[in-house]
């Protein structure tokens, strides 16, 4: 890894000033919805962005974000997990969906899609929470040049921040698989805690196990793909966590990063008092306040693999 001066940023393009909406079905045939950050001329070595949201999150969370990889040359795409927002179906409670479905058939359709509409160009990934781990889930992973996930991790129960373990899982292990299985599907939305979540992610989330193969629809991936895609992954990867994120724990972010054998990782550990905060958590670095303090951490590992020598926190070697 290497350190870039801000000022040595590649000079910004002329940005889409909005997503286009859109339409992409995975190979299931699932309808799934999105949009579409797209510059007016084509250009073979502008990057575009897949971003991968975390867990029941809408992808329109994302689109100031988005807006703002737009505005430095990057085309972007944004999506909805199957049951999720622009992907929801009629009724939730006959939605066969998982965590695998959501990186093996979605994540998927987003990499045919980036390849077959942007032909030529180069395809990284930005994902967040569970969005990380979707990103080795995709059979098509090798067309992945660079990574930056924020707090992702895969629910275990034991990483959770010691403050908050008993809390959430009470949450997310007790409380939201019998919701589940009353309603058929998680009322997150009802709740005010999340979306509307299928019950099969739920399934995923609650099973209290250190390994993914050994969730549900992991177990299932794993008879298919013994190896499990995310070796395919050969990417220059940055993981971003914050001290604060329950979810994003140091254990937590590196049992993620030890599934991307093939890729070149780095952990930088994040402090909120770093950049001048009491607190950041593990939903607010998308949020338009910290565009000039945390995303140009991730715009430049975008655009050269490198951090700017500015950077906030200390880095963990993540190739362990």
């Amino acid at each position: 890894m290497t350190v870039q001066s801000p000022a040595a940023a590649r000079p910004a393009a002329p940005a889409a000033t909005t997503g286009t909406a859109f339409r992409e079905p995975a190979a299931d045939g699932y309808m799934l919805g999105g949009f579409t950050w797209r510059h007016a001329e084509p250009d073979p070595a502008r990057p575009v962005v897949i971003i991968n949201a975390a867990t029941s999150v809408r992808c329109r969370h994302y689109a100031r974000f988005a807006d703002y990889l737009s505005s430095h040359g990057f085309d972007v795409i944004t999506y909805d997990y199957r049951g999720i927002g622009e992907s929801r179906p009629a009724s939730m409670r006959r939605l066969k969906a998982s965590w695998s479905d959501w990186g093996s058939l979605d994540f998927e359709a987003m990499l045919q899609r980036a390849q077959r509409e942007f032909p030529g160009q180069p395809i990284d990934v930005v994902g967040h929470s569970f969005g990380g781990c979707a990103a080795g889930l995709g059979a098509s992973g090798q067309l992945i040049r660079r990574v930056v996930t924020v707090g992702a991790q895969f629910a275990y129960w034991r990483d959770y921040a010691p403050a908050s373990r008993w809390r959430m899982l009470g949450k997310w292990h007790v409380l939201m698989p019998l919701l589940t299985a009353l309603y058929g599907y998680f009322p997150g939305k009802r709740l005010g805690w999340l979306e509307d979540t299928p019950a099969g992610v739920v399934r995923d989330w609650a099973t209290p196990t250190a390994q993914y193969q050994r969730r549900p629809s992991g177990r299932r991936l794993a008879r298919r793909d013994p190896a499990l895609p995310f070796a395919r992954v050969e990417a220059q990867l940055l993981a971003i966590s914050i001290s604060d994120d329950p979810y994003g724990t140091v254990p937590a972010i590196e049992r993620l990063l030890d599934y991307f054998s093939a890729s070149q990782r780095s952990h930088l550990r994040i402090e909120p008092a770093d950049i001048g905060e009491q607190e950041v958590g593990h939903f607010a670095f998308f949020r338009s306040q910290y565009q000039a303090r945390l995303w140009p951490i991730a715009l430049a590992w975008l655009q050269h693999a490198a951090l700017p020598t500015d950077t906030p926190g200390r880095l963990i070697d993540g190739n362990r």
